[in-house]
């Protein structure tokens, strides 16, 4: 048996992480799931949001599944998935985007993934306050040692990228394209404007493609390649970004295959791995059995490829994708019209999941 930590969350996490469970064990893929909490609800009984015993199975076990966790606005504690990336090097956040016969989109043909690097960049968390000392000292530092000035009452964040976090993500985007058999390699950035962040970024790039001949290797400035992504999808395949860039062209991504709701993901490390839903956890719906377990559950799909159960996984694709193509039993946000009648609730449309995977 293979030991998993599934993370429940909270809002709908609860929900959908029951439906992508019993979708996955319906592939009979020998987990057994050490069950975890985390989250506002475990907060109220804990006095924290990530217990210690989460974070020992996670480490335990190297494999997670998470359902969406609240991250408060504005007060409250900081965003856990941001922590749990830190603690464990999760330095690769992986999305794929692909289209579903049945999802309702102006693409019908997408196949990309997105490959973000996850610990630098403007998202490192290097800021300083507008008025406070450190920052006016900053900015008179800055301000004696180059020709342009920034204004007094600025906000400043600063934006790392390393030889080191640039090699291991190009790195990770190579070999995935290699193990899943897939072709070209896109690098993204603004090396025409950033010569020394950015720049660094093109120039490893580019050299770690040298080990790899068999796989195309192109770069695009990012404004561009949003373009292009717009334009014709069809020319890109694995595409690696800096954080940041990352972060947006993911979402632009899922747009084009329907949205966050078929849009799977996973965080990955050297020792870990955690595979999520990229949407939230829309607290509005909990308890009401009404929303789409399809990302958790195609995120499921990403985690048995991962741990090596390839059939396992096509299958349960095979079974997603068959029940969104038939349009029947899934859930109003699906449907043409999202007030149907006809539209499941989070449950039934994993029964249907689970009807075809034990008839194929």
């Amino acid at each position: 048996m293979t030991e998993v930590t599934l993370i429940t969350g909270d809002g709908i996490g609860p929900e959908i992480a029951e439906a992508a469970r019993r979708c996955i064990d319906s592939t009979e893929p020998g987990i057994n799931w050490d069950v975890k909490e985390a989250g506002i609800e475990v907060m109220e009984k804990a006095g924290t949001p990530l217990p210690k015993e989460t974070l020992a199975s996670i480490e335990k076990n190297s494999v997670a599944l998470k359902a969406p966790i609240t991250t408060p606005v504005g007060k409250g504690y900081r965003s856990l998935n941001v922590h749990l990336r830190r603690k464990y090097d999760l330095y690769a956040c992986l999305r794929p985007c692909k289209s579903y016969k049945g999802v309702r989109s102006k693409y019908t043909d997408i196949d990309l993934v997105i490959v973000r690097e996850n610990t630098e960049d403007l998202y490192a968390g290097i800021e300083f306050e507008k008025g406070k000392d450190d920052t006016d000292e900053l900015i008179d530092w800055l301000n004696n040692h180059r020709e342009s000035q920034i204004r007094k009452d600025s906000g400043i964040s600063i934006k790392p990228i390393s030889v080191t976090g640039t090699e291991k993500i190009v790195r990770f985007a190579f070999e995935y394209a290699r193990k899943m058999e897939r072709s070209k390699v896109t690098s993204v950035h603004k090396a025409n404007i950033m010569k020394f962040s950015d720049g660094l970024w093109l120039e490893v790039s580019r050299e770690v493609a040298k080990d790899y001949s068999d796989i195309e290797f192109e770069d695009r400035i990012v404004d561009n390649m949003c373009m292009q992504l717009i334009q014709k999808p069809e020319l890109y395949d694995v595409i690696v970004l800096p954080n940041l860039y990352g972060d947006i062209l993911s979402d632009l991504c899922a747009g084009l295959i329907g949205g966050l709701g078929v849009a799977p993901g996973a965080n990955i490390g050297d020792n870990a791995a955690i595979f999520e839903a990229t949407h939230g956890s829309a607290p509005k719906y909990k308890g009401q059995n009404k929303v789409n377990p399809t990302a958790l559950t195609l995120s499921g799909v990403m985690l048995l490829r991962h741990i090596g159960k390839l059939a396992e996984a096509d299958k349960l694709e095979n079974a997603v994708a068959s029940v969104i193509a038939e349009g029947k039993s899934v859930t109003y946000d699906m449907k043409d019209d999202r007030n149907d009648p006809t539209a499941v609730g989070t449950s039934e449309m994993a029964d249907a999941i689970i009807e075809k995977v034990k008839s194929s």
